[in-house]
Formats: C-alpha cells, structure tokens, sequence
C-alpha cells in the first residue's frame, strides 16, 4: 500500500486556512487525479495526497520528462532544446553579474542532466551539482563528464560554502521544503545569492488553462507558488528577495502542453498567442510572468 503526505497546514506559512481549488490531472505519467489546496493567508498552493519521498519516484519513470532523459523527439520536446541551449547562456551572465568573487562557488540543487553545471565549470566556476534521479546522472556523466551527488548531500556541506546556490524549477519538488531552507542560510556564503526559479500560478497563462495549466505537473510539483507566497517563505527563513526576473520562453512551452492536454493536439498558434498574451502582461508586471527567477540574499540584521 502507497504512503500519501496528508497536509493540515500550508507548508510554507503553517496556516490551517486551506481548502480544495482545483483536481488536476498527471498526464505525464499516471493520468491520476490530484487535488490542489490553496491556503488563503500566504497564497500557496499545494498538492494534497502525494506520495512520500521514497515512493514518488516512479512518477518521474517517463521518457517525456525531458529534464531527466534529454529526449529530443517530438515538437514540443525540440523546440524545448532549441531554447535551452540559449537560456542556459543567459542563466551564466545572470550568475556572474550577481557574484564577482574571484574563483567562485556554485551549487546546483537539481541539476538534472548536468547542462546547467557543466555550462558554469566551464566558464570557470568550482561546481557540486544534486541530482535524485538515476537515469538524469547517467546522462550527466555521459554527456558532461559530471559526477552528481545525491541531494541529501546538501546537509553535509560546511557553513557558508557556496557563492551562489541554484534552483531552476526544482523547489516545487522538494518533501523537506523547511530543512532545505534552512540548510540553504547555513551554506549559502553572507553575500552569496540564492536563485531560485518556479512557476507561477499567477499568470495569464495560470488563468486561462486552469486544471490544464501544465506547470501544475502533479503529483511531482508538490508545491505551486505565487511571488507572495515566495516572499513570505524567504522571510520566514532569514532571506530577502532583491530583485525578480522573467522567464519569458517558460510561457510558450507550458502553453504549447496546455493545449495538448486540453484538446488532445498541438495547436502551436492558440499556444503562441497564448505565451505572448502571458508575456504582455508580464512586461507591466514581472510577477506576472508564467515563470519567475527570484534574486534573493541573506537579510541584513
């Protein structure tokens, strides 16, 4: 029998202000129902009855998890390649404008197959990337040469030894969302930055789609944040946001998913039209963007 993570409170605030939104769909990999709460204090929200840390696993056994089998067959799939060769470069210069310290130091916290670290030791960074899934490490070392630890390393790292700690699309993923937290103000170095992207149930793209919205992505998304309920959870943890970035492709690829997952096809111009609406919206306000990155440092007391 299956062991489920009940929540009774919001796991970002502790509030027990929480009721049912919204059942969503896997379908990547089960085509189960999972039903997403929202807590009405911090605007989290969050996927209710998941499976525990050693059981979820098998949700991720799927050759269209591109981020851990890096497969490159069908549109959706090639065009998200195509982007990421170019967003990596981006990714790079955003890092080395926050930190100029002479030889630097970079934890990737869900490195997946390695493209990311292996962009940043190459451009000169000292590099420790985690990675949980076993077919994305292999594929690391095949392809990057790269040895991924196993996250719970992360709890054995000294204090302040990282210049720069990443997360791209990797904190809606995490159980232990509070221990990682922590762990993160103890190793991150006192002028070192933590950036952190997530998508962001706020947007145009959120709005539309709804149950079909693909950045939902249950049960593996446990987490589903809003830039309030962002900033509330760094603060609890003695953090403080500096500065929000866009992710302006995100809104494309997960509308391009959406529309397959609600009528069954690709429509690339519903999707297009959909990802420039989104990116409209979000060039008023970058907190409405379909994905945020968020710079973030220690608090000064």
């Amino acid at each position: 029998m299956s062991s489920i993570l009940i929540h009774n409170q919001c796991p970002v605030c502790r509030s027990t202000n929480i009721l049912p939104v919204l059942t969503v769909k896997d379908y990547t990999v089960s085509h189960e129902d999972f039903t997403i709460w929202h807590c009405t204090d911090c605007t989290c929200r969050f996927t209710q009855a998941v499976p525990v840390v050693g059981e979820i696993g098998k949700y991720y056994q799927s050759a269209a998890y591109v981020s851990h089998s890096d497969i490159k067959k069908g549109l959706v799939n090639r065009l998200y390649h195509t982007v990421r060769n170019y967003t990596l470069q981006t990714k790079r210069r955003l890092v080395e404008k926050i930190s100029r310290d002479k030889n630097p130091s970079l934890l990737d916290v869900g490195a997946g197959t390695g493209a990311f670290a292996a962009v940043m030791k190459k451009a000169g960074w000292q590099v420790k990337g985690l990675e949980p899934d076993a077919t994305a490490k292999q594929n690391a070392l095949k392809n990057h040469g790269l040895q991924l630890e196993d996250l719970d390393a992360i709890f054995t790292f000294e204090t302040e030894s990282f210049d720069v700690i990443t997360l791209w699309h990797v904190l809606e993923h995490v159980h232990q969302l509070n221990d990682y937290m922590e762990t993160f103000h103890r190793i991150l170095k006192v002028n070192g930055a933590l950036i952190i992207a997530v998508p962001n149930y706020t947007s145009y793209d959120a709005d539309k789609y709804k149950e079909y919205w693909a950045a939902y992505d249950v049960p593996r998304h446990l987490y589903h944040f809003s830039p309030e309920s962002i900033y509330k959870l760094m603060k609890e943890y003695g953090f403080v946001i500096e500065k929000y970035k866009p992710m302006w492709f995100d809104s494309f690829y997960v509308a391009m998913l959406s529309e397959q997952y609600k009528t069954g096809h690709n429509n690339l111009i519903n999707a297009v039209w959909s990802g420039f609406r989104s990116n409209l919206k979000a060039m008023r306000d970058v907190k409405k963007c379909s994905s945020v990155i968020y710079i973030i440092k220690k608090a000064v007391h």
